[in-house]
C-alpha cells in the first residue's frame, strides 16, 4: 500500500495501527510456525539418515545371502523359489496431522513370511533359500518406512518455504508498507495541525487590529 494512496485522517490512522499491530501479531506466529517446522524437519532429517544406512546395509544383506543361496542351490532354483510365492505385499496409506499438515502413514503387511507361506518346497531348497527370502522382506519393510519418512521430510519442506515466503512478505514489505503509510499520515496531519494554527494565528491578529483601529 504506497503511502500516498492513504487518506491522511485520524480515523485512517486509527485504522492503519489496528492493521500495523494485527500483522505483527500473524507475523510473531508464522515465525514461530517457521521455526518449529524447521526443528520438526531435522528430526525427520535425522531419522531419513539412518532408515537410507538401513536400505544400503539391508540391501547389502539380500545380495550377500543371495549370492550364497545361488552357489550353494543355483540362480534356477533361487528364481524358482521368488516366482513361486503366493502372496504379495500390501500397502495401506493412511494420513496424520503434523503440526498442521497433512502428512502419510504408509503401512506395509504379507511382507514377512513363513516357510510354508513362501510357496516354494522345503524339500530340494536349502536354508540359504530361505535366508536370502527373509532378507530381501527385511529390506522392503525398510524401503516402506524410508518412502513413508521420504515424504514427510518433501512437504515440510514445501511448508517450510511457503512459510518463509509468508514471513518475508510481512517482515519486508507489508510492515514496512504500513508503517511508511502511518508515518505519512502523521506527518501530514502535523503539517494541517500548523496550517490550522497558523490561520487561527492570521485570524485572531486580523481580529485584533480591526479591534484597534475601530478604537
Amino acid at each position: 500500500m504506497p503511502a500516498q494512496d492513504v487518506k491522511p485522517t485520524r480515523s485512517e490512522l486509527l485504522e492503519i495501527k489496528k492493521r500495523i499491530k494485527l500483522t505483527q501479531s500473524g507475523y510473531k506466529i508464522l515465525k514461530m510456525k517457521r521455526d518449529g517446522l524447521i526443528l520438526e524437519f531435522f528430526k525427520i532429517l535425522e531419522q531419513a539418515k539412518q532408515v537410507r544406512s538401513k536400505i544400503q546395509k539391508d540391501y547389502d544383506d539380500a545380495m550377500e545371502k543371495s549370492a550364497i543361496a545361488e552357489a550353494v542351490d543355483g540362480a534356477i532354483a533361487v528364481r524358482s523359489a521368488a516366482f513361486a510365492r503366493r502372496g504379495h505385499p500390501e500397502i495401506s496409506l493412511r494420513s496424520k496431522n503434523l503440526m498442521g499438515i497433512v502428512v502419510p502413514q504408509i503401512e506395509s503387511t504379507l511382507v514377512k513370511s513363513t516357510v510354508d507361506q513362501r510357496g516354494y518346497g522345503v524339500i530340494g531348497t536349502s536354508t540359504y533359500i530361505d535366508e536370502a527370502t527373509a532378507a530381501f522382506e527385511k529390506l522392503v519393510e525398510t524401503m516402506v518406512q524410508a518412502a513413508e519418512i521420504e515424504t514427510t521430510m518433501k512437504k515440510l519442506l514445501d511448508e517450510i518455504e511457503k512459510t518463509k515466503r509468508r514471513v518475508n512478505a510481512l517482515e519486508y514489505k507489508v510492515i514496512p508498507e504500513l508503517k511508511e503509510a502511518e508515518s505519512f499520515i502523521k506527518l501530514r496531519l502535523e503539517e494541517m495541525e500548523r496550517d490550522n494554527t497558523f490561520r487561527l494565528k492570521r485570524v485572531k491578529d486580523k481580529a485584533e487590529a480591526k479591534a484597534k483601529a475601530a478604537a
